[in-house]
């Protein structure tokens, strides 16, 4: 294992920054999760630690070595693609051993690390079998099988759930999160969907246009976002976003308040409005109500409720969960 270090890393196609100057530490062992939206550089920056692209600037270390200018196979990285790109002609077995082959590692290693990898993954009946009759998620466990052998010092996931629906998503999510436990493997994980990273990271790295917007735990980011743009984007439904006299009132440009944290009655709250939809989940209720001052806000509400479109209702954000922001977009303390 060993930790990841990025030094004022840049990186520019032509003349578009897409990596600003980026000063990262990813803990030996940990799980960070590289989170943001299309083209924020996320999957940049994790092709920088493969050596897949060149730095422009800068310095990357691993296990505290210099490894900006080594070649991708002299990293110590093992990397997941959101392709399988499984070789339809070979087995199970002979897919994952395929970079070892090619490394001309000898075959009773070959046996034992591949066998060890369909253990862990739950591959071991299906090792004889061609990738056509596989299920998705299967051949994604394949694919991680390939990166476990190569015994790395870190792993690199590139948004590998994106192409699974959304059942095979979630199963995926805790195998991916069972095996990162038994391994204990430095990881990095892009992904755009936030849901993902608050339940695997161990550490978030919030990306736009290119720099870091904030670092944290998964509860530090929701609890504590650092600007409008981490408040919105950490959370589902994400937070509520609301200026005027509410927002004035207590010397802020924008307030936030998380969908969960507002109390929905049908008097004496903050906010007025009609519900426009009503959204019965079971376990949850959404309710997308325009209140007065014609902005929308959503309350998320536990369970089933009485209220359903065309319907009037008051909101009350609960003490102490309200947000306030700057002008230019700043956490106020």
């Amino acid at each position: 294992m060993a930790d990841v270090r990025f030094d004022k890393v840049a990186k520019r196609f032509g003349r578009v920054d897409v990596i600003s100057g980026i000063d990262l530490e990813v803990s030996d062992g940990s799980f960070t999760v590289f989170v943001g939206p299309s083209g924020c550089g996320k999957s940049t920056l994790l092709r920088l630690v493969a050596g897949l692209e060149n730095v422009t600037a800068g310095s990357i270390f691993i296990g505290g070595d210099d490894v900006t200018d080594l070649r991708p196979i002299d990293r110590g990285v093992a990397m997941v693609f959101q392709s399988y790109a499984l070789y339809p002609h070979l087995t199970v077995f002979e897919n994952i051993a395929f970079g070892l082959r090619l490394a001309k590692t000898p075959n009773d290693q070959v046996s034992r690390r591949v066998g060890a990898a369909a253990e862990t993954l739950q591959l071991t009946e299906l090792l004889d079998r061609k990738p056509r009759a596989l299920s998705g998620g299967q051949r994604q466990r394949v694919a991680i099988g390939r990166a476990i052998v190569r015994e790395p010092k870190v792993f690199l996931f590139d948004e590998p759930l994106s192409n699974l629906d959304a059942a095979l998503r979630t199963q995926m999510r805790v195998e991916i999160a069972e095996l990162r436990s038994r391994l204990g493997t430095t990881t990095i994980y892009v992904t755009h969907d936030q849901v993902e990273a608050m339940t695997l990271a161990d550490q978030i790295v919030v990306l736009h246009g290119g720099v870091i917007e904030q670092v944290g735990t998964p509860l530090e980011l929701y609890d504590r976002p650092a600007n409008v743009f981490v408040a919105g984007f950490i959370g589902s439904p994400k937070m509520n976003l609301i200026g005027g006299p509410s927002a004035e009132r207590r010397e802020a440009r924008l307030i936030g308040i998380r969908p969960e944290h507002l109390n929905v009655a049908d008097e004496g709250g903050e906010w007025s409005g009609t519900v426009i939809v009503a959204e019965h989940l079971g376990s949850d209720t959404f309710l997308h109500v325009r209140v007065e001052s014609g902005e929308p806000i959503i309350a998320r509400v536990s369970g089933e409720v009485k209220y359903g479109k065309g319907d009037q209702v008051s909101l009350l954000p609960e003490q102490g969960r309200l947000h306030r922001f700057d002008a230019e977009g700043r956490a106020l303390s």
